[in-house]
């Protein structure tokens, strides 16, 4: 594709993308704090009011999901964004994301790459764009076909999405509570070097979406770590 997109932009670019400053978190801190407390989360919100975070443990591996500024630029207003430290297999990359999120970021990979006065890597590109030169786009026959619309996995090697993407975990990411996120809002969920990872724009801004969003995202950490744990060293 592209060259590989040009040799994923012509080189290495930062891992973290810069905060692009949108508005201060609009959800009340109350309810949320009830309703973690109710699942055995812990809960947390900055004294500004300027984002909040949620986080727990899984098998004894450490979560957190916060609600706040966009890291992203392709993330307009308010973004939840998730990172477990699950100690898996750290040679395995696999990411699952919405396909106009797909679409939109191959269109700004094939105007860097053909611009005649772009030369060098932009250190602000976000490292998805990499891993669409990096990763190969997978599919198999045990998910709804609605998955495969929404959604586009890549992945270093089949056989670990497959694992990881059970059908229990496609379905509640087509599920949503009503009114529910539009296909084309932004959403990600990556497993990478042993962590895993997830990055939506928060559309609807209520309750429900945070708590699926949760769900959703518990869920797949449960999962990798059930089925994709880190190799055992033996002497």
């Amino acid at each position: 594709m592209f060259e590989r997109i040009k040799k994923a932009f012509f080189g290495e670019s930062r891992d973290e993308a810069r905060d692009t400053r949108g508005p201060a978190s609009r959800t009340a801190a109350s309810p949320v704090s009830e309703w973690a407390a109710s699942r055995g989360f812990g809960f947390s919100a900055n004294p500004d009011g300027d984002g909040l975070a949620l986080e727990g443990r899984i098998n004894g591996k450490r979560w957190r999901m916060e609600l706040g500024r966009p890291t992203r630029k392709f993330i307009r207003d308010e973004e939840l964004r998730g990172r477990a430290e699950l100690g898996i297999d750290e040679n395995i990359a696999v990411l699952v994301l919405n396909r106009s999120l797909k679409e939109a970021l191959e269109k700004a990979a094939y105007s860097i790459i053909t611009d005649p006065l772009q030369t060098t890597a932009d250190p602000n590109l976000p490292e998805e764009m990499r891993w669409l030169a990096m990763y190969d786009e997978v599919a198999w026959g045990s998910l709804p076909e609605a998955f495969w619309t929404r959604f586009a996995v890549l992945a270093d090697r089949r056989e670990n999405a497959l694992a990881w993407l059970d059908p229990e975990l496609a379905r509640m990411m087509l599920d949503w509570p009503e009114p529910a996120p539009l296909a084309q809002t932004p959403f990600m969920m990556m497993l990478l070097r042993g962590k895993a990872y997830m990055r939506m724009e928060y559309q609807p801004a209520d309750m429900p979406t945070l708590q699926h969003a949760s769900i959703i995202f518990t869920a797949a950490c449960e999962s990798a770590l059930g089925t994709l744990a880190a190799p055992i060293n033996r002497p």
